[in-house]
């Protein structure tokens, strides 16, 4: 009742200054001091959302939740990431795609099990409910079905959207890149696979994040375990997103909601727990096939068959050092029907970029990454979309690209090296008053010879002051004009690094800075 009478007295009080509503609440009977100071604080966030004394709007300066701005510095180390991961992709042979950034509602609809709920609804336009997309994968098996492609490998690069519990220092946002790697098409087992994998071990290797592990798993041999195991046929996928979560909780708490949350018996969900602890490679998938209660599942024994064909594989790729046979690995979504993976850091591999980056962080925030890619096999989603169910086998891959910054990031800051955030080659710049239009005019030659040049927005800037730019900017040359080099026909180019001085022909220039550029 009393912030209701404050509202009014503060919306009835224009021109009145605060004093004002103070004197007001004070003059009523019964009111504490601690009452007057909590509905004056109620009345000065009111007029700070309602504008100041000048009746001017006063804007919230900052960022959405979930979501974040990137300085030029953050926006390099960033590109340097992206050129990393492109250029893989287009060594192994991908092309590119785009698709809008929102979908249908129906296309997003069923594919994501449990995380279905973090999905972003938009508001009705026009007749036409909408969403923004989750993934890449999605939107990708819809881009094949209408276009009736059945033969693509492709590469897509661009933000989607989750209505997430933001943990930012973790590289978990509402708002993120996903950067994938898709095969579709009819092609013998396990090839497309292993080249997956390959370019995973590919992509962390050239990042440097420190020693990581892939880990693998098949989802039929998940499903011939739950089977063997005594779980229901209809609690298979709501069991599936409970082991999903093994990384992130102990055993304890997974079978603890496995019984208490999911109906699953103990028996099952200890029958479960044995299997989930077994790790290896393709000494492992021979052993289960020996398995007595997993060599009654056919799904499972396909599943391993195919485990064990990758490792094949992996060994022709030499990556298998850092791939293992992993029944823990689970992933949630819906849409995945063979083989899955997922790469994570090893704590080792975490602490060392911990260790780097630590300078008053967070120990446990540094170390607390989580998975940098993952992906697996998605023979059916295709046929969701095509009016005749008509399939196309796929597998991808989706690398973190969010998380890669975050340690990206921590590098960078733990190192002492500059990140450059431009790639500008040489400065013009002018050793007397006067030379202006004589800058310009070279700075354009530069410019039309594919030279990244720039020049101080001056007329007669002091040459203090333009090494100095350079210093900061880490610009390596500078091409110095002045009367007497004007005459000669030549162009002083100076090395910042090491203050370096030589006359060169106005002619040479070009070549020249390209020879110097080129060496560093």
């Amino acid at each position: 009742m009393l912030g209701m009478f404050c509202v009014r007295v503060c919306s009835g009080l224009v021109g009145f200054r605060m004093a004002t509503c103070v004197r007001t609440l004070h003059s009523l009977s019964g009111i504490t001091v601690a009452q007057i100071d909590e509905e004056v604080a109620k009345l000065l966030e009111l007029k700070a959302r309602l504008g100041g004394d000048d009746g001017k709007h006063q804007f919230v300066l900052k960022t959405a939740k979930g979501t974040r701005d990137y300085n030029p510095k953050q926006m390099a180390i960033r590109e340097k990431v992206f050129n990393t991961i492109i250029s893989c992709f287009k060594r192994h042979g991908a092309e590119t795609i785009d698709t809008p950034v929102f979908e249908l509602k129906e296309t997003l609809t069923g594919k994501y099990g449990e995380d279905s709920k973090l999905i972003y609804d938009l508001k009705d336009q026009g007749g036409e409910l909408l969403s923004l997309r989750y993934d890449l994968t999605v939107p990708f098996a819809r881009y094949l079905a209408m276009n009736k492609i059945t033969n693509i490998k492709r590469y897509h690069i661009a933000k989607v959207y989750r209505r997430d519990n933001p943990a930012m220092t973790r590289g978990r946002y509402r708002e993120f890149y996903q950067c994938d790697f898709d095969i579709a098409g009819q092609y013998d087992a396990m090839i497309p696979d292993a080249e997956c994998l390959k370019i995973v071990h590919e992509i962390l290797s050239e990042l440097d994040l420190g020693d990581f592990r892939i880990k693998v798993n098949d989802r039929r041999i998940l499903d011939g375990m739950f089977a063997v195991c005594g779980v229901p046929d209809d609690k298979f996928r709501t069991i599936c997103s409970t082991v999903d979560k093994l990384d992130k909780m102990p055993w304890e708490d997974v079978k603890k909601e496995m019984v208490n949350e999911k109906g699953l018996s103990e028996e099952a969900a200890d029958q479960i727990g044995e299997y989930v602890s077994m790790q290896g490679g393709m000494d492992l998938a021979e052993r289960l096939l020996q398995d007595h209660k997993m060599s009654q599942s056919k799904q499972a024994c396909a599943g391993l068959s195919d485990i064990k064909l990758l490792f094949s594989f992996l060994q022709l790729f030499q990556v298998t050092d850092k791939v293992v046979f992993d029944l823990s690995l689970a992933r949630g979504l819906d849409y995945y029907t063979g083989i899955i993976y997922e790469a994570v850091l090893t704590q080792a591999g975490v602490a060392a970029v911990s260790n780097e980056a630590q300078n008053g962080a967070n120990a446990e925030e540094s170390v607390s990454v989580g998975s940098v890619a993952g992906g697996g096999r998605y023979d059916g989603l295709v046929g969701m979309f095509d009016p005749k169910g008509r399939k196309v086998p796929c597998v991808g891959v989706s690398i973190g690209i969010e998380r890669i910054f975050s340690i990206m990031e921590q590098k960078a800051e733990a190192s002492a090296e500059k990140v450059r955030t431009t790639e500008v080659q040489v400065m013009v710049a002018s050793a007397q008053k006067n030379l202006l239009e004589e800058r310009l005019r070279l700075v354009t030659e530069l410019w039309n010879a594919g030279i990244k040049a720039e020049v101080m927005y001056k007329k007669n800037p002091k040459l203090l002051s333009q090494l100095q730019h350079c210093e900061e900017s880490g610009i390596p040359l500078v091409a110095i004009l002045g009367e007497q080099e004007l005459k000669d026909g030549v162009v002083k180019l100076r090395v910042v690094a090491t203050r370096e001085e030589i006359d060169i022909a106005r002619t040479d220039l070009t070549s020249e800075i390209r020879r110097r550029t080129s060496e560093a």
